[in-house]
């Protein structure tokens, strides 16, 4: 499997929130970070980590990511797209654009790092979040 079938993977699992699948692919000692100035930003390390972003993510908006690219990088396999969705607390929806860079080693995610137009988010939620870090 290539890097990019890895991630391709790593995408469906989270779509359809298939833990057991994300637990094989995500490396124990995954490392994932993400603007912190966004409430589900920060850095999380290890599946612990992975599994407190994704609750706070999911708890904040309901969304799916879309992919209008991947490809491979600088050792890295690069996706683009849109995240759209909705606020959970205000129903206001929102699509922003978005970059997530991924590290993979020996079939497993080791390095996580999500961009988005975090300016475009931030007025979608409407309010001062605090941000919550999985270290």
């Amino acid at each position: 499997m290539s890097d990019i079938d890895v991630v391709r993977e790593i995408y469906e699992a989270m779509a359809i929130r298939d833990v057991d699948r994300l637990l094989v692919l995500l490396d124990p000692q995954l490392v994932l970070t993400q603007d912190s100035a966004i409430p589900w930003g920060g850095h999380y390390v290890g599946h612990e980590g992975f599994a407190t972003f994704a609750l706070t993510l999911t708890s904040t908006i309901d969304s799916a990511v879309s992919t209008d690219a991947m490809f491979e990088a600088d050792g890295e396999v690069i996706q683009v797209g849109r995240t759209r969705g909705h606020v959970r607390e205000t129903g206001v929806p929102f699509d922003v654009a978005e970059v997530h860079r991924w590290t993979i080693r020996d079939g497993r995610a080791t390095r996580a790092h999500f961009s988005i137009d975090v300016p475009a988010m931030l007025e979608r939620l409407g309010s001062d979040h605090d941000p919550v870090d999985g270290t």
